[in-house]
């Protein structure tokens, strides 16, 4: 009786990663459409000049799904706020009555493993590179003023993605980034005062994922 028992539990342990297996396609191609919100490392320099230390940031991408559960994205997003220039004197601010926008737009790769098992929950985690144009711009400045650079930065990522539909996910993200010696680089900038050079910051994000 216990050798029978043993050999049904068996059989059926195999019998779910056979359907799990089966349910979970060796290639997939998906598009997704993010938003979230960022807080920025140099927490004081956005702070003093938007007002807040972070802010909305929406985007969208393309993900493949390789054999073993290995995937691929790229993502491109964007964060974009007004604030006003600001000076700092001796520890105290002035603002400076000018509106300035600063746009951050990424574009990232990344790799990562999908612990997909057939259930309606997949976590997931992973890492890449990403290119970062930060531009920031003032209505009446003169060209030189304004500032349009890009810089390379790092990631890692984790979530876990929840299965409403064949064709249709839904992920909740968690993403902290790096982004050395992008900012203070102007000796009159306030990122310069606060001796403040990362460009990076942690931002949560929900996803929806389509496609199978």
């Amino acid at each position: 009786m216990k050798r029978l028992l043993i050999c049904a539990m068996s059989a059926g342990v195999l019998g779910l990663a056979t359907t799990a297996h089966a349910q979970t396609p060796e290639f997939m191609l998906r598009g997704f459409a993010d938003i979230g919100s960022t807080t920025f490392t140099a927490e004081r320099s956005f702070e003093a000049v938007l007002g807040d230390a972070g802010g909305p940031v929406w985007g969208g991408g393309v993900e493949v799904v390789l054999p073993f559960q290995i995937f691929l994205d790229v993502r491109a997003s964007q964060f974009k706020q007004t604030g006003e220039r600001v000076f700092l004197y001796q520890g105290e601010q002035f603002n400076l009555g000018i509106p300035t926008t600063v746009t951050i737009t990424p574009l990232t790769l990344v790799g990562g493993y999908r612990a997909d098992f057939g259930w309606r929950v997949v976590p997931y985690g992973g890492g890449g590179v990403g290119w970062h144009r930060y531009r920031e711009t003032s209505r009446f400045a003169e060209a030189s003023e304004n500032v349009d650079e890009r810089f390379q930065g790092y990631h890692l990522l984790g979530g876990a993605e929840f299965v409403l539909t064949r064709w249709i996910g839904t992920a909740f993200e968690a993403e902290w980034s790096t982004v050395p010696d992008a900012l203070g680089r102007d000796a009159n900038s306030v990122s310069k005062e606060f001796s403040e050079t990362d460009l990076g910051g942690v931002t949560f994000r929900v996803k929806i994922v389509i496609g199978s």
